[in-house]
């Protein structure tokens, strides 16, 4: 396993052996990542993960026993610091708004293509909330089922500020969003900055519960 200071720290927690060997191989073979540990159960990730805690978790959801769910909010409360990306076949409302409710700050399918997970994750390093595009598109359609106002803090975003939040909640990653708009990638995670700080949220899933209201998403 490679192991330079400079790259982004990561562990993978898997119950399938395939899925393990594709994660480890992808990671293994790109530029920029180490791999901490690699580990099949729920159980092992708890008792392990907060011995060397990685910079992020890439965290399937069935794990047996234990769900991954479970084990992020575990860990989340060991280590705070440790950013969650889940990795799963799942795409119900249930998981998907129980793994954000329990720290997740990503959610991405395993059918994602590998220079998709990679930009995912250093999205994920540098404040961002990456999901599959189908997973965005479940969050914004509950948040507009409740088809309540917008918070008064959203009429204090400029126009450029909103079309941006309009670009993120549909599953765009900021390189994207940088090409679409036609401005730089750091320009985009500025944006980005000022608009959380705006609204006084942390992540995109909350970003869009202050633009669509705060009541329960699975409905």
């Amino acid at each position: 396993m490679k192991n330079h200071q400079s790259d982004i720290k990561v562990a993978i927690v898997e119950d399938n052996q395939f899925m393990r060997m594709a994660l480890q191989e992808i990671l293994s073979n790109s530029t920029g990542f180490s791999i901490t540990a690699i580990l099949d159960c729920a159980e092992e990730a708890v008792k392990n993960i907060p011995n060397n805690p990685p910079d992020v978790v890439l965290m399937d959801i069935n794990l047996g026993a234990m769900s991954g769910i479970e084990a992020i909010g575990i860990l989340k409360g060991l280590c705070p610091k440790i950013k969650f990306m889940v990795c799963t076949i799942y795409e119900d409302n249930e998981n998907v708004f129980d793994a954000l409710a329990a720290g997740a700050n990503g959610y991405m399918l395993k059918q994602t293509k590998p220079l998709e997970l990679l930009e995912s994750i250093r999205e994920l390093m540098n404040g961002g909330a990456p999901m599959t595009r189908q997973i965005a598109a479940k969050v914004v359609s509950s948040f507009r089922k409740k088809e309540q106002s917008r918070d008064p803090l959203v009429e204090s975003l400029s126009n450029r500020e909103l079309e941006i939040l309009d670009r993120l909640v549909k599953g765009m990653l900021y390189k994207e969003i940088g090409t679409d708009l036609h401005i730089s990638t750091e320009t985009v995670r500025k944006h980005v900055y000022h608009i959380y700080k705006k609204l006084h949220v942390n992540n995109r899933v909350e970003a869009y519960n202050k633009f669509y209201g705060n009541n329960d998403m699975r409905s």
